[in-house]
């Protein structure tokens, strides 16, 4: 995914985007929380690279943005 510096989002396209930065969020503090409860090694490992995937996707989108705003 790559936007222009000029790049024009339109109402629905935030919308979207919002709805996905706070999907993003969710899983990962669901399954950071469910990483810190599990006592199965594997299990625990599970969940955290669930989280961490998920904030590395948060991530990534949050700079796109951040590019198309200057």
């Amino acid at each position: 995914m790559s936007c222009q510096k000029n790049c024009s989002l339109t109402s629905k396209d935030l919308t979207i985007l919002e709805d996905q930065l706070t999907h993003l969020a969710n899983v990962s503090r669901v399954a950071a929380a469910y990483g810190r409860d599990f006592q199965d090694p594997a299990m625990k490992q599970s969940a955290m690279a669930i989280a961490k995937h998920h904030c590395d996707q948060f991530s990534a989108l949050m700079q796109v943005l951040n590019g198309c705003n200057n």
